[in-house]
């Protein structure tokens, strides 16, 4: 399997660290799990933007896997540039969610237009 495979593995798996980070952080289980999604409108303050990243990770995630999909159907994009703009997508996506629980709203925007762009390129780059 490549790394960009991988990556799409971690972009998968990604959301959940933020879902943990909104649901247990300080605490030994969820307070609410028989209702979930009520429950996580109730949060406030770096535990609510927790949940928000969360929710805009699961938004953004199968866009990139499409990405990741065409770009290894068409074969245009060299493995090594493949696998690198894969890994860049889920660090950014990493850094965004920090940027989103600790507020730093300009930076999350900057570092998501990142996201998007690197989704874009893989686009324009296996189009040839």
């Amino acid at each position: 399997m490549t790394t960009a495979y991988w990556a799409m593995l971690a972009a998968i798996l990604l959301p959940y660290l933020f879902t943990f980070f909104a649901k247990f952080r300080g605490d030994f289980g969820p307070k609410q799990n028989h209702n979930p999604r009520e429950f996580l409108q109730t949060l406030q303050g770096s535990r609510q933007r927790a949940n928000w990243a969360q929710q805009n990770s699961f938004e953004i995630t199968p866009a990139f896997l499409a990405a990741v999909l065409v770009a290894h159907t068409i074969g245009q994009i060299a493995q090594p540039t493949l696998d690198q703009l894969a890994v860049a997508f889920v660090i950014s996506r990493l850094v965004y969610g920090l940027c989103y629980i600790a507020d730093l709203a300009i930076l999350r925007s900057l570092v998501w237009f990142v996201g998007v762009a690197i989704i874009v390129a893989l686009f324009v780059m296996s189009a040839g």
